[in-house]
């Protein structure tokens, strides 16, 4: 393991349980179910009614003993030494946002910690790439490790779901972080809520952090944090793992050019976020604009939040040169216009802010899926605007090995600051 705080100078050219229900208030139709219902709730909000951050519902989900949350860290293959208190874990559904601003609902998890703390740390956790609806961590149990780990440490955890994956409504907006932060600041209004019925209070200052997809997810919600678009909540610190926050100059090239990433991976990746992305920049008319045949007639249904990691997996090829047309691919490299719009609207987390909050990142060479390349870009451009931040390097650790790592290293950190 290495921590730098500087680029390794690689060359820029690559850089391409028990359900326990607490009393609360009838209005929020909370009850105790050991299985998520099977849809969403309507969708159908007006404008008046959509106060950002309203509860429309809230349930236990979980209810674990100290013992038990470690024997389920254990099984998940997760650091215990943490693990202080049993916990209890509810999801709620939430108004907020899409990313033109109309009105919506999302879900995500609240994990609260079984001890006698009145006053409660906050920790938002973001979570990675997930395809489905149905594994989203408020709706698939062993999607919550992360957030019972802070849990069960006496954090409050705040895990979204995001955009159209939970209960939330509608196809999820992948790669685009403008909705992650929404998504992320209206829940934590929603737990602030949640939490003073049940008689605890939340500390203004947010512990953020997040894997993969959300590792940019993270820095992008420090930075409104720090902005105040929430008028409660700022930043305490941000530590991001992992995460893809430069896929102009570093993700995108090294998965076209480079050999250090895992060409099936990149191709879902490819598919994933340029489908998402496209509905919101509009950078193609056609899918084959962008992707070859026959993978152009299907490739936008396979997002649904319904197909499987599995299903979607057969149905590409295994290379991001097998899916892409080759004007797309030089597009890719020079990217103009609304694709240039589409990859600059999200490459801006550790570009376009000074943090005044502490900062730590982490990641490994050996990671197959995103290049450590996105986390040295992120130091220098943090670097260049004044902040010391530091990246650990796991070295030869895989893409989720690196998350196991830096948990624990995240929460002995953050019990060490002052709250």
């Amino acid at each position: 393991m290495r921590t730098s705080t500087g680029a390794r100078g690689r060359p820029l050219a690559l850089a391409a349980a028990a359900l326990i229900a607490a009393a609360m208030p009838a209005a929020w139709a909370v009850r105790a179910q050991a299985e998520p219902p099977p849809h969403a709730p309507p969708t159908a909000i007006s404008v008046e009614r959509a106060a950002r951050g309203a509860i429309v519902s809230a349930e236990a989900v979980a209810g674990l003993t100290r013992d038990e949350v470690a024997e389920y860290l254990t099984q998940a293959g997760m650091n215990t030494a943490g693990v202080r208190h049993g916990l209890d874990a509810y999801r709620i559904v939430y108004r907020t946002i899409e990313p033109d601003s109309r009105p919506t609902t999302a879900s995500g998890l609240v994990v609260l910690p079984r001890n006698d703390q009145r006053d409660l740390r906050v920790v938002a956790w973001e979570h990675g790439t997930m395809v489905t609806k149905a594994q989203a961590p408020s709706v698939q149990p062993q999607q919550r490790a992360d957030a019972f780990f802070f849990g069960s440490a006496g954090y409050a955890t705040v895990a979204p779901d995001y955009l159209g994956l939970g209960l939330g409504p509608g196809r999820h907006p992948y790669g685009d972080v403008g909705s992650e932060v929404t998504a992320s600041i209206d829940l934590l209004r929603a737990a602030r809520t949640f939490t003073a019925e049940k008689q605890r209070r939340l500390h203004r200052r947010v512990l953020v952090s997040g894997f993969s997809q959300g590792g940019a997810a993270a820095m992008g919600l420090g930075r409104a944090l720090q902005r105040g678009e929430d008028g409660h909540y700022r930043l305490g610190a941000v530590a991001p793992v992992s995460g893809a926050y430069d896929v102009q100059h570093a993700q995108m090239p090294e998965a076209l050019y480079g050999d250090s990433l895992n060409p099936k991976q990149t191709t879902l990746y490819f598919a994933y976020s340029l489908t998402a992305l496209n509905r919101l920049h509009h950078f193609y008319d056609e899918p084959s604009e962008v992707f070859n045949e026959p993978y152009a007639a299907t490739v936008e249904e396979l997002f649904d939040g319904e197909h499987t990691y599995q299903e979607i997996g057969a149905a590409l090829p295994a290379t991001p040169r097998e899916l892409l047309t080759p004007r797309f691919i030089e597009w890719a490299s020079s990217p103009t216009g609304s694709l240039l719009g589409a990859l600059r609207s999200n490459d801006t987390t550790c570009t376009d802010w000074t943090p005044r909050a502490p900062v730590r990142l982490y990641g490994a060479t050996g990671d197959r899926d995103v290049t450590i390349l996105n986390a040295e870009h992120c130091v220098e451009a943090l670097r260049a605007n004044g902040v010391k931040a530091p990246l650990t390097d796991f070295g030869d650790l895989l893409h989720g090995e690196s998350k196991r790592a830096a948990l624990p290293e995240i929460l002995t950190w953050w019990d060490g600051l002052t709250p």
